[in-house]
């Protein structure tokens, strides 16, 4: 293993030079810099990471916290997860990965202990208990996802209100007068998380200005669960023909059941989705979808956070622009016989 005191003879300087380039804590000629960052280089130098810590008083780690609950579509949050890992180590910085369902006492923690850094939080409810925290302190954090009152906070999501206004906007296009929503489980309605209720505010309130009618029903998902759903929709619309999924748990056993019932799709039945590309083209009927842009708010995350810990940032709001995408299960309303 490559020693410091390697890197100084190879750059022609004192191993104390090296220390300084390292930590930033003095300030170094050009030249000088260029000369030690090419030695490092050439000669495959890594500092260990506990003295580097103590040099600089940076663990160059930060915190994901993502509560991976039961009732959480679990491949999307850890694509996100995925994203902020591969853009962090682009930046130099390893990431710690909070699964917990700890709420504050994460944060408390995570501030307290020096254990990282910055901190990116993920699953953000409308009015996050952790939120005051984040407030409080000097260490940089960036939302993924977006609370009632973004105030002092940087936040970065898919723009779900305009989500849900761009789904209804499809189907009326199309002629459907009748919109059922199947929305995530219960609970993620009861915590008041963000995305879920940003999508149905924006859907209910483009609806009104079509004049369509709307009905949300949540479901756990699963086929027990959505034949259960789908009887309750029919029986109090029965002209329901248009449908707005926003669980991925759902999709197929809907799709099955509308076959079931004799509703042909896109026929009969138009469906639109909020899920990944993926689920959207491996249905049974390939979805027309909302993308959820895991990647991009994964990434933009970490560019962010990075950008505050470099003293280049400022807290904002960045939203997403929905995409939708038409494939084979949305058509023109039936005609009213």
């Amino acid at each position: 293993m490559v020693t410091l005191a390697e890197v100084a003879q190879h750059a022609g300087v004192s191993a104390s030079t090296v220390s300084y380039v390292l930590s930033g804590k003095r300030s170094i000629s050009g030249a000088t810099r260029q000369r030690v960052e090419q030695s490092i280089r050439e000669l495959g130098y890594h500092p260990n990471a506990g003295a580097r810590a103590l040099a600089s008083s940076r663990s160059n780690i930060i915190a994901l916290m993502v509560p991976l609950r039961t009732d959480m579509y679990v491949p999307v949050m850890m694509e996100i997860a995925i994203a902020v890992a591969t853009t962090a180590r682009l930046h130099g910085y390893d990431v710690l990965l909070l699964t917990g369902e700890e709420g504050p006492d994460a944060v408390r923690r995570v501030t307290g202990s020096g254990l990282a850094d910055a901190m990116i939080l993920m699953d953000v409810e409308l009015a996050d208990e952790r939120l005051p925290l984040l407030r409080g302190t000097d260490q940089p954090s960036v939302l993924i996802g977006l609370p009632a009152d973004t105030t002092g906070l940087t936040c970065v999501d898919l723009d779900f209100g305009a989500t849900g206004a761009l789904c209804v906007e499809h189907l009326a296009k199309l002629g459907h007068q009748d919109i059922a929503v199947i929305g995530e489980a219960p609970g993620v309605y009861e915590r008041h998380t963000g995305f879920a209720e940003r999508t149905l505010d924006g859907l209910r309130s483009r609806a009104r200005e079509l004049g369509l009618r709307v009905l949300h029903r949540p479901c756990e998902g699963g086929y027990d669960a959505m034949t259960m759903t789908l009887a309750r929709i029919f029986d109090e619309r029965p002209g329901t023909t248009g449908f707005v999924v926003q669980n991925e748990s759902a999709v197929e056993p809907l799709l099955a059941l509308l076959r079931q019932q004799g509703r042909a799709v896109p026929e009969d039945v138009s469906v639109v989705a909020v899920c990944p590309d993926q689920v959207a083209t491996q249905a049974s009927v390939r979805l027309t979808s909302v993308a959820i842009p895991a990647q991009e708010m994964g990434r933009y995350a970490v560019e962010h956070l990075v950008a505050k810990l470099d003293g280049r940032g400022s807290d904002e709001v960045v939203l997403i622009a929905p995409e939708l995408t038409v494939r084979a299960s949305t058509g023109p309303a039936p005609a009213v016989s």
